[in-house]
């Protein structure tokens, strides 16, 4: 198989389980890039945030033709999330790239990212059920505004797009349905993704990038982003927490393997 055509795999595999789950398919991404691409760290961290960018666009089209889906949202508490994605795309890029310049060891920074990750993920499978807290309505607002920074944050700086993280937050911290959880994620995605494109324009031609793979990962995104959209649409919600808690068991297993790569490599 032809490097296009991994990547036109993965995106797509992965991108369809993101949409589906609200992970957002970056956290899948990177690390089945880390293991079989062979492109350097900000390269696979470009590419995974352009893929989970175009699923976001064309997963939130997709849920918003679906009136009962429209109904699941509060665009006064959206507006605070993506307010928040914004911000914390733009700290986390920051702290990935000062991470990259402080330790000049591209693995060991890997290494960090895997390590972080797979905490992050075990916290999100005890977290991903209803924590049954009240606030009131500006407590509320001022909650999305710091969970948009927070998550959107974390998920560039590991270069994941989005990531279990944002699903199990809100349904723990704001008693979200998966569903809603899965729509408010795609949103943080959406947003914090969008910075860390924007932030990296200036720097593009120092990446590497190939024309070919952009293409195909542009149309995998698309196809991904579709075909999850309308699996969501067509399952329940406990079928979609079922869906999320396995993906994230294959994540930290996945992950877990990386990790043991790179520390017999660096030793």
């Amino acid at each position: 198989m032809g490097k296009i055509g991994l990547y036109f795999i993965i995106i797509f595999f992965a991108n369809t389980i993101g949409a589906v789950s609200g992970m957002g398919g970056g956290v899948i991404i990177k690390p089945l890039l880390d293991a079989f691409s062979g492109d350097r760290l900000a390269t696979i961290g470009f590419y995974s945030s352009l893929a989970v960018f175009v699923m976001a666009i064309v997963s939130t089209a997709k849920n918003m033709s679906k009136p009962a889906t429209k109904k699941l949202l509060d665009w006064t508490e959206v507006t605070c999330f993506a307010v928040g994605s914004l911000m914390g795309g733009s700290l986390g890029d920051f702290v990935f790239n000062a991470f990259r310049r402080w330790l000049l060891n591209e693995p060991l920074v890997n290494l960090i990212q895997i390590g972080v990750l797979v905490i992050i993920l075990v916290i999100s499978l005890i977290m991903s059920k209803p924590g049954k807290y009240e606030f009131g309505k500006i407590v509320r607002q001022l909650l999305f505004v710091v969970s948009g920074i927070f998550l959107g944050a974390l998920s560039t700086f590991l270069g994941i797009g989005g990531g279990p993280i944002n699903v199990a937050l809100l349904i723990y911290v704001f008693s979200f349905s998966s569903k809603k959880a899965v729509l408010y994620s795609i949103v943080c995605i959406f947003f914090s993704q969008l910075m860390k494109l924007l932030v990296n324009l200036p720097f593009i031609n120092g990446l590497g990038l190939s024309i070919s793979i952009v293409v195909t990962i542009m149309i995998a995104a698309i196809l991904g982003g579709y075909t999850g959209a309308t699996i969501t649409n067509k399952i329940s919600d406990r079928q979609v927490l079922i869906f999320y808690k396995l993906v994230v068991i294959f994540v930290i297993g996945l992950n877990i393997f990386n990790g043991m790569k790179l520390i017999m490599w660096l030793t």
